[in-house]
């Protein structure tokens, strides 16, 4: 199976340098152009299924891309960013002053500490990794995924059998796309952050 792998277009919350996990935050112009340009990238793909986080910037991204095709996307919550709680739609330069230790030590250990009334990080690894094991169960050959930089990273990273801490190693870009070949033993990332026209 090919998981195709595509991040929302960029989003005000983006531009604005916020926390925008499960928050609403609309695709700018520039997402709205990100998300449309893929489509003649990929327009040789056959894909045979979508999945989309419940956030509605990977719900448009998709529908952006896809056109015209007949394709219903599936709403898949494991695929959803990871949630901040109370940072949601939040700056740094905020945080840093109005909750300095919760933000602190989340600064000093990730992986553990928890966004104030937020989703840890080893519950949305949790919740990642379980998508990860329905994949062998999947009968796609070629699966579009449309869904945020944290998990699409965390993805790639878990696929290659690498630490979840290997995420920050796999940016995925806006207006780009990225393929993994997978089988139930083994992954192999063949394309990273591509902007150009895929070829059968």
């Amino acid at each position: 199976m090919k998981l195709w792998l595509v991040r929302h277009g960029e989003t005000q919350a983006n531009v604005d340098g916020l926390y925008s996990g499960h928050a609403p935050t609309p695709l700018t112009l520039k997402g709205i152009q990100q998300a449309t340009s893929l489509g003649p990238l990929l327009q040789h793909v056959p894909f045979d299924h979508v999945m989309c986080s419940e956030l509605a910037r990977t719900q448009d991204t998709a529908r952006l891309m896809l056109g015209t095709r007949p394709l219903q996307p599936e709403i898949v919550p494991e695929l959803n960013e990871m949630f901040f709680g109370d940072w949601e739609m939040r700056h740094h330069r905020d945080l840093i002053i109005e909750d300095e230790a919760n933000y602190a030590a989340w600064c000093n250990d990730w992986q553990n500490a928890i966004p104030t009334n937020g989703e840890g990080f080893q519950a949305f690894s949790l919740r990642v990794n379980g998508f990860i094991e329905r994949l062998p169960h999947l009968a796609y050959q070629n699966l579009l995924l449309v869904s945020h930089q944290g998990v699409l990273s965390l993805l790639v990273a878990r696929l290659l059998k690498m630490p979840q801490s290997a995420m920050w190693h796999f940016r995925i870009d806006q207006g780009a796309w990225s393929m993994i070949d997978f089988s139930p033993e083994f992954a192999t990332l063949r394309v990273l952050n591509s902007r150009a026209t895929w070829q059968p």
